[in-house]
This record gives structure tokens, sequence and C-alpha cells, in this order.
């Protein structure tokens, strides 16, 4: 069994954290005269005045509801890239450490991992986008303190071979972080529900793809109570403003409407894909699992800065690793895949019906 204790960064395990004034009040006041606010409003007319909470109870209490994960499991961040970061200060020596990439994928990873001095072994995904078990736990050493595992990944858009993951987490005695940024655009089942069999599992989500929040910065880490309770001793003691307290606990809410924004994304998804297939320019249309596709084409480069010409923006993946004359291709409302699709079409001189 891991002993999370055993994996944190020494100097760390007995840290105290900054008491904020809202930490240490519990009960109801009407006077408020601990943390040195404005006691007469905001500038702009709003209610902003006053400090918030700073573990985000009442928003931990609806993901906890909807996901089924107990409040002390739940850690939430500025974006997923506030946890991913705070992950590295945990657990990597500057200097020392190393954690291990499957490019291609999510570019965050290797800037944290070079901005906290920390070595990034990169184990290249398979041709098909899939794990390279044997290649990972053969760079496993005793420096590995954590993975990274993208499942559905970015930029391909499929889903890791669940039983590759597994495979990694039962050999593996550092941390495995299972990013699901684009879980909700797929059938299979979130790692969410396997989190108390894996001591030494993060599980990534955010509000920023389904839930359309991306305004907002709003993450969601997973872990055991442990690994939270170390997060929290070492974050920003107010990480998450009142205002992104207040939309994403309105959001909570609404979730059904959520369900229905997905729906018609991935119905949308299998349309885009089909159509695309039919231009021969296009050699793949890569499976996707997200709210995005990857598709292979002659001349991805040139059709990229086509495209934005027409005012139309993709994101050009030509130079990633296993991603030549690529195109990542979000999926947008019907109108405005129509547009791209009618754009393409023109720029190669091939009708579509």
């Amino acid at each position: 069994m891991v002993e999370i204790d055993n994996l944190i960064r020494p100097h760390l395990r007995g840290i105290k954290p900054y008491s904020s004034a809202r930490d240490e009040f519990e009960g109801t006041a009407s006077v408020f005269l601990d943390a040195n606010e404005n006691p007469f409003g905001s500038a702009d007319g709003s209610s902003y005045n006053r400090y918030p909470d700073p573990l985000q109870r009442n928003v931990k209490k609806k993901i906890s509801l909807l996901k089924g994960v107990e409040i002390e499991n739940i850690f939430l961040g500025n974006g997923s890239d506030e946890p991913i970061d705070l992950l590295f200060r945990l657990f990597c020596e500057p200097g020392v450490d190393k954690v291990i990439t499957t490019p291609p994928t999510y570019g965050m990873y290797k800037v944290s991992a070079d901005i906290n001095n920390v070595k990034n072994v990169e184990v290249p995904l398979l041709e098909n986008f899939q794990l390279d078990v044997d290649s990972i736990i053969n760079a496993i050493d005793a420096n590995v303190k954590m993975i990274f595992l993208c499942s559905p990944n970015n930029p391909s858009g499929n889903l890791l071979n669940s039983e590759d993951i597994r495979a990694i987490l039962n050999t593996f005695d550092g941390l495995v972080v299972i990013d699901e940024a684009y879980i909700d655009f797929t059938n299979e089942e979130s790692w969410l529900t396997r989190l108390s069999g894996y001591q030494n599992m993060v599980v990534l989500q955010t509000f920023s793809k389904a839930w359309g929040l991306a305004g907002l910065r709003l993450g969601m880490a997973f872990a055991n109570e442990k690994i939270i309770g170390y997060l929290n001793k070492i974050k920003p003691p107010y990480n998450i403003n009142q205002a992104t307290q207040e939309l994403a606990s309105k959001a909570l809410d609404n979730f059904k409407s959520v369900g229905d924004w997905v729906s018609v994304i991935v119905a949308e998804r299998k349309r885009i894909s089909e159509k695309l297939l039919k231009l021969s320019t296009v050699k793949k249309v890569y499976s996707s699992d997200a709210n995005f596709i990857l598709v292979r084409l002659e001349g991805a480069g040139k059709l990229y800065r086509d495209l934005i010409e027409k005012g139309v923006v993709v994101r050009n993946r030509s130079n990633v690793l296993l991603c030549d004359d690529c195109l990542r291709i979000t999926i947008g409302t019907p109108s405005e895949n129509d547009i791209l699709i009618n754009e393409l079409s023109t720029l190669i001189s091939q009708p579509i019906n």
C-alpha cells in the first residue's frame, strides 16, 4: 500500500498553512472586524468587499452530490493548471526528481515541469495514440514521482485503454495523475468511481469544457484525503474568488443543461467527421471521445492559415509528435460547423453535399 506521507517532499510534511480570518471563524456573526476589509461595500456596487470561503464549502457540497465523491476528496483550483502546479510543488524536489508524460498530450504538464525544474521524461504514445505501457514501466526509477495520463487525450481525442492505466497504477508507487478534462463527452466510466481503490491516484476534471465556464478558470482535483489535505495547506489562502464560487454554484444547479449541450456536441462530432471524410484532401479523421476531432489532411499548414483569413480559427497540430499534417478542430454550434465545412470545401474547390 502506498504511504502518501512518504511521497511528500520532506520539508512540506509538517508545514503550517497560512491561517486566514475565514479559516479561524465558525458560526454566525453580523459584524466582521477581523480581516481588514472595506466595510462599505465594493466600488462597482457589488458585495465583493468580503473575502470568499477559502475552502469553497458550498460549491464542494454540490460537486460531492453530483460526482458521488466525499467533500474531503475534492480540491478546487484556478483552472486545472493550479492543482497540476501544486502537485509538482508537493511531490517533486527541483533539480532531483522526474515526471513521466506521454506525448502528444496536454502541454502544461511539461511547462509545469520546466517551471519547477523537474525533469520531464517523455514516453511517446504508440501510433494508435495508446500507452506504451512497457516503455513507461521501464522508464520508472527512484526519482520518478508522478506520471501524467490524459484520457480522453488532447490532441488525439481518444480514451486511453483502462487496462493500461490500471497496469501503471498497480506497478508504480508514485502518483498517477489522470486528466479527465473531456470525460463528459464520452460514455466511458470516470476513474472517480475507482478513487477509493488507489491511494496514489489523482483525477483532474474541469468546468472549462462541458460546463461552458472556461472564462471562470475553475478546475477540480479528486484524490484521497491526505493528498487533498496537503494541497489545501500549500495553496494560496483565497485561490477561488467569490464571483467564481457563486457562478459555479449556479451552474451546478443547472447541470441538466450540460447534458443537453453534450448531446448536441456528440451528434455534431459524428456529423462533421462524416462530412470531412468526403473531402479528397482528408486522409484520416481520428475517432474522438472529446469535444474536438483530430484531422489529418494534405496541406494542413496552408489550410490553417487560409481558414484564419476567412475568420475561422482551428488549431494547427502539425508540429506535434505523431500529428504531422493534422488540424485539431473543436466542435462548435451546428451553424459554426457548417461555416467550417463550407470554407474548407471552397478552399479545396470541392463541394460537399
